[in-house]
């Protein structure tokens, strides 16, 4: 078996890390006031896009591999396990949120490099305006969806089963009771 017989700390640490990779992503977008039409926005794209979809695609196979494994190790499967394979494919969906929202970002900027080459005049410019508020909303959606991401790995590593209790010694076995 491949990850689901990590340990539990072992566990921790694999989604403490996915976790720092979705937030270092996040933390390569632009913030609304810095988000400008220019070839960096795209490279910035390019990358990130390419980073989210390996780490998405990692989240999907580690989730369908920990389920084979369940079905055919049922006995060898702990809470922490389940917990975190959990983790991985709920994570999926923010982390598929903000590819979509990458995408849409890749659609504004392209219409703002369409918009360079027109002619000037207040239709463009506003046109521009638009897809520029567009493109920082796009950088803001995507960069919420990967901080959910990681703040739901970051909550399953960190919740620890409960122990069962011990039981409170009963009173007929208390010596005081028993004079």
């Amino acid at each position: 078996m491949r990850t689901p017989g990590l340990s539990d700390g072992d566990q921790r640490m694999l989604l403490h890390g996915l976790a720092d990779q979705l937030n270092t992503i996040a933390d390569q977008f632009p913030l609304p006031d810095q988000v400008r039409a220019d070839p960096a926005v795209g490279e910035i794209l390019d990358d990130e896009i390419r980073n989210l979809a390996r780490l998405l695609g990692y989240l999907a196979g580690e989730s369908a591999f920990r389920h084979r494994a369940s079905a055919r190790y049922p006995d060898q499967l702990t809470s922490s396990q389940r917990r975190a394979t959990l983790a991985l494919a709920r994570a999926a969906e923010p982390a598929s949120g903000a590819l979509a929202a990458l995408g849409s970002a890749v659609h504004d900027l392209g219409v703002l490099f369409d918009l360079t080459h027109q002619a000037p005049g207040r239709d463009r410019d506003r046109a521009a305006a638009a897809a520029h508020q567009r493109l920082a909303e796009h950088f803001t959606e995507a960069r919420t969806h990967l901080i959910r991401a990681a703040q739901q790995l970051r909550r399953a590593a960190d919740t620890r089963t409960a122990s069962p209790a011990a039981a409170p010694p009963s009173p007929q076995a208390s010596p005081a009771r028993a004079r």
